[in-house]
């Protein structure tokens, strides 16, 4: 029943699930090309490897991503491993067999990645083996040192997921998918990453906790908690979430910053690729903003909801559309009393001007919520009614049987 009342309050999103299983997700989702046994490409490669480039660069970015996240590999191994890691691209044989992570392949198979990596044009190498370099740097500097400022959490995510943009604003530009500025303008490709970098920390709170990490700034939450484990303490609900808030309100900053990338964007599959995850970002922080639920576990957007973002994030004034109604969502949600609240509602009216609808809308309002209400009501009582007949006529044979 539960489900079924999330379904008629949201009966867009089994629309759109309908929508995608018939086929609407070819139009958002990547084609995938096999790289000898790795299925990964979002868009059709070019002769010159525009596509295929941007796998390899996935995949060796997962690579020292597992080293990173590795924890029984210690320090004393793992800080040279990263310093030196960009080297390894070149070294035909290396791999590493010790480690215990999920994705542990792409060690344990390098030396496939390496050699695609090596059979790319030397622009493309150039630029993997550049952000390569500085993410393994940045990692090993905060493997021995937690985020205490704000300065300092903005370069921390700079490392970890700025760079990923401007690595990938590159070689958009320089498969000439994208035109030159994409690559050129660092300040908003770092925007991009931070903006995700930031959502992910802020609704990961509980699970980097258990885990044994920290990622929230100490000069934000110190103003909350003694410890930033403390926010988790029932008698302390309230200050965490004024701390929640604050950080939201930080990362919605980058938000003007997102849209001004988005735009420039030509090619679709580059837009579907890089709009997508920022329009899921921000339901996220939507659905985090003011909920007591992250301290207590995790907060996640529903699964239809999700494929709506999908289905609808298509287009630069779509993209407008949706980062408007969830910044209305915030702003209906602050607290009078939240310390944070002026700070919000600025930054808020900011994106606001940015992003009012004036465009073609998103596809989710082609339908009234009445009209498919009642139909996905008649669905799930014709469900239950043939899961009823199908239920007695298999007894009914089970009986003739015996």
């Amino acid at each position: 029943m539960e489900l079924l009342r999330t379904w008629l309050g949201h009966p867009e999103d089994i629309y759109n699930l309908l929508r995608f299983k018939m086929g609407g997700y070819r139009a958002v989702m990547p084609r995938i090309d096999p790289v000898r046994g790795w299925g990964c490409s979002w868009a059709r490669p070019r002769a010159d490897g525009g596509g295929h480039a941007v796998c390899i660069f996935y995949l060796v970015l997962r690579a020292l991503d597992t080293i990173e996240d590795d924890m029984t590999i210690s320090l004393d191994v793992k800080v040279p491993m990263l310093h030196e890691f960009h080297s390894y691209l070149y070294q035909p044989d290396w791999k590493y067999m010790e480690s215990k992570e999920k994705d542990r392949q792409v060690l344990e198979d390098f030396p496939t990645i390496s050699m695609e990596f090596r059979n790319l044009s030397k622009v493309y190498q150039d630029v993997i083996s550049d952000i390569c370099h500085k993410m393994g740097v940045g990692m090993a500097e905060f493997l021995e040192k937690k985020v205490d400022s704000q300065r300092e959490w903005d370069k921390y995510c700079h490392y970890v997921a700025g760079l990923v943009g401007i690595g990938l604003s590159r070689l958009f530009s320089a498969s000439e998918l994208e035109d030159p500025i994409v690559g050129q303008d660092t300040e908003l490709a770092n925007s991009m990453g931070l903006f995700l970098q930031k959502t992910n920390i802020i609704r990961d709170y509980l699970e980097d906790q258990l885990e044994g990490r920290e990622f929230w700034p100490r000069e934000v939450w110190s103003r909350y908690a003694k410890k930033l484990s403390d926010l988790a303490k029932p008698e302390n609900i309230d200050m965490a979430v004024q701390c929640l808030n604050e950080l939201i309100t930080n990362a919605l900053h980058h938000v003007p910053d997102v849209l001004t990338y988005l735009s420039r964007l030509k090619n679709q599959s580059v837009f579907n690729f890089c709009a997508i995850p920022q329009v899921m970002a921000i339901a996220t922080l939507a659905a985090c903003y003011n909920n007591k639920q992250v301290f207590r576990g995790v907060v996640k957007i529903r699964k239809g909801q999700a494929v709506t973002l999908m289905m609808d994030a298509t287009n630069i004034q779509a993209v407008k559309a949706i980062m408007y109604q969830y910044v209305e969502e915030i702003y209906q949600k602050i607290p009078s009393t939240d310390p944070s609240s002026n700070k919000t509602q600025q930054i808020i009216a900011s994106i606001r001007t940015m992003s009012l609808p004036g465009g073609p809308m998103a596809s989710r309002h082609h339908y009234s919520p009445i009209y498919l209400s009642c139909a996905m009501l008649l669905a799930a009582l014709s469900w239950q009614y043939l899961s009823t007949i199908s239920k007695a006529a298999e007894e009914y044979v089970q009986a003739g049987e015996n």
